[in-house]
């Protein structure tokens, strides 16, 4: 079984893109962190891409510093640099498991009641 779990805040804004099909792709990245034994908070930063209707709602609904719950696979990949050397990447992908755990900070276009877009699963 290859499942993975986190639950952090986003780093940045979230990148959509268009595919030539048309199914959306979301990329994100979301930090999560945990407390060692002597005490300090370790930080560990993860790649995120969702997939599909639910791409074009994390865009608009989190930015920079909203908590985001994230269920999906991971996904290991390589490729090569502009000057040939060879990187690789592990991301967790996801067609549906996202829920937004706060709402994206004090957005100026939202108005209204924003209790729609608090805990929204996919």
């Amino acid at each position: 079984m290859n499942k993975a779990i986190i639950l952090g805040n986003l780093g940045g804004e979230v990148e959509l893109k268009h595919l030539a099909g048309g199914t959306s792709v979301a990329k994100f990245s979301v930090a999560t962190s945990e407390h060692g034994k002597d005490g300090k908070e370790a930080v560990t930063w993860h790649n995120i891409i969702v997939w599909g209707k639910p791409a074009d709602r994390c865009a608009e609904h989190l930015g920079k510093g909203s908590k985001v719950l994230v269920e999906g696979k991971i996904v290991n990949r390589s490729y090569e640099d502009k000057s040939g050397v060879k990187k690789y990447v592990s991301e967790i992908h996801t067609w549906s498991n996202v829920e937004f755990v706060g709402a994206r900070k004090e957005r100026e276009d939202v108005q209204g009641d924003r209790s729609d877009l608090d805990n929204i699963p996919f």
